[in-house]
């Protein structure tokens, strides 16, 4: 007892008819609407699967997702390009059948890019860790060291600065000169780096 064992090239025709299938039966009423109107011809759709399974794979989407994806693409051509114009969307670069088809492949490709994003994603939370205050141990450290070791105006000085505040500004609101608070600030932070050990 032979077997049959389908070829490549009629698994590819039979992969394409099934697409051009279910995408014409996803969409009855323009179906049966345009049943007089030209239909797409076999090459212009082989040639639309390659081009978006190239895409699939540029995009580096799942292989296992591509001919969803091709399907998905195939519908939304079908609800905005008029059949007979399939065959030009790969050639002629500024129609509006060409962006239709563009567009179409970006929101397939963006939607199943999302997709993956979220199912990787873990439905549970993991278990959460005590929160280290090294950042605040470390400023009640410097506020220490700056209380012990720094004049009332340097301590004033670095507060200014820590809260983004540029040396005119500084200078202006001390009433003093802008070389002045830059030599304060240089031998405040020197006094912090010699109490630190730094």
């Amino acid at each position: 007892m032979t077997r049959y064992l389908p070829s490549k090239r009629s698994s590819r025709n039979v992969m394409v008819a099934m697409v051009l299938g279910t995408a014409l039966a996803a969409s009855p009423a323009k179906a049966s609407a345009s049943t007089s109107a030209a239909e797409p011809t076999s090459k212009a759709v082989t040639d639309i699967s390659r081009y978006c399974q190239t895409c699939w794979r540029n995009a580096r989407l799942p292989a296992d997702r591509w001919q969803d994806c091709t399907q998905a693409v195939f519908v939304r051509l079908l609800e905005r390009v008029e059949q007979d114009k399939w065959g030009t969307v790969l050639v002629d670069s500024e129609t509006v059948e060409r962006r239709e088809f563009l567009r179409a492949i970006d929101a397939v490709k963006k939607r199943t890019q999302r997709a993956r994003k979220f199912a990787t994603l873990s439905p549970e939370l993991p278990d959460r860790q005590p929160v280290n205050n090294t950042a605040r141990d470390d400023r009640d450290a410097v506020a220490k060291a700056a209380a012990e070791n720094l004049s009332p105006r340097q301590r004033r000085i670095l507060e200014l600065t820590a809260d983004g505040w540029p040396v005119p500004e500084i200078a202006t609101e001390l009433g003093t000169t802008v070389e002045r608070v830059s030599d304060e600030k240089y031998t405040a932070i020197k006094k912090l780096q010699h109490a630190f050990g730094v």
